[in-house]
């Protein structure tokens, strides 16, 4: 594998949906996935198997997932915070299931209702149940408020440390470090990146970020300098956590794929067709504010994609 090549996951159909103000219809969903995987995007996340009281906008990720898997070369992500999430996502052929687990503890109990340790002693569980089945399935889990948390503040490095070794001691396959509320900024990413390489060394694979201060790339580029080589993202900015006071939209996908293409990083993506995709998002959507700098000024002419190296 190319050691330039980065992964993007897109996370628009589950972190961007989940608190929007419409609720996009499951033909609709389905189509924006098949115009994201369309544009190359390879790995998508296309919802989250929680209660629909809290979510709505979720609701019908059983129906999303079995449409998605007819997509050729698709990896179908979703997420589950809890064994009765992952059963589900199993029984419908999810090939990547992501759990969430907060490293502060008053985010944990508002999104999960359970304390960090707690929900550490879920994630065991969900392993077990997983690897005990004829499928395989893969597992990562997603240390949220990694870098700060809204409710409780600054988040202790140590703290964040502990939790990556327990994830990675648990046997989840791989683990992601997420901004979820976007206060994080460059220096930090560092920091934090290269302490938890220490701890658990390849297994922390990929950082989740959110664009709240405008640091959302600068942030993505202290990870790629770091060795980080999968990001999550979202076309359009859209998403946040309903959890997560003050938290805002992720970082625009169609932003990375340029910046990324533009120093050389192939990532695969069309960045013409990811753009086009924009517009099913504006037509079902009208109410969200659908955010990129690429989209607002156009690409430019010196804009030279590298995607024709991967392979």
């Amino acid at each position: 594998m190319n050691t330039q090549h980065v992964r993007i996951c897109e996370v628009g159909p589950r972190d961007g949906l989940q608190i929007a103000s419409q609720m996009m219809p499951t033909d609709t969903k389905l189509r924006w996935i098949r115009q994201l995987a369309a544009a190359g995007l390879r790995e998508i996340e296309v919802g989250s198997f929680v209660p629909p009281r809290l979510v709505p906008q979720m609701a019908d990720t059983a129906a999303v997932v079995a449409g998605a898997l007819g997509i050729e070369g698709l990896t179908v992500c979703a997420l589950a915070a809890n064994l009765k999430g992952a059963i589900a996502a199993y029984e419908a052929g999810v090939h990547v299931l992501a759990i969430p687990i907060s490293v502060s503890d008053s985010h944990s109990r508002a999104n999960t209702n359970k304390s960090t340790d707690d929900q550490l002693d879920v994630v065991s569980a969900i392993v077990d149940w997983v690897r005990a089945q004829p499928r395989p399935m893969r597992i990562d889990a997603a240390a949220a408020t990694a870098f700060g948390c809204s409710m409780e503040g600054d988040v202790a490095l140590e703290r964040v440390v502990r939790v990556a070794r327990a994830l990675a001691g648990s046997g989840v396959d791989a683990v992601a470090l997420a901004d979820t509320v976007g206060y994080a900024h460059p220096a930090q990413i560092r920091s934090v990146v290269r302490a938890v390489q220490d701890a658990i060394g390849a297994k922390l694979v990929k950082l989740h970020l959110h664009d709240t201060m405008g640091l959302g790339l600068a942030n993505a580029l202290a990870g790629l300098d770091e060795g980080i080589r999968s990001f999550d993202s979202c076309l359009a900015g859209l998403g946040g956590c309903p959890f997560a006071p003050g938290a805002s939209g992720n970082v625009v996908t169609e932003d990375l794929v340029f910046m990324l293409e533009s120093m050389n990083y192939p990532t695969g993506i069309d960045l013409k067709k990811l753009l086009a995709a924009r517009a099913l998002l504006a037509q079902a959507l009208p109410q969200e504010t659908l955010r990129s700098g690429v989209a607002a000024a156009g690409i430019p002419k010196t804009f030279h994609p590298r995607t024709a190296l991967v392979g």
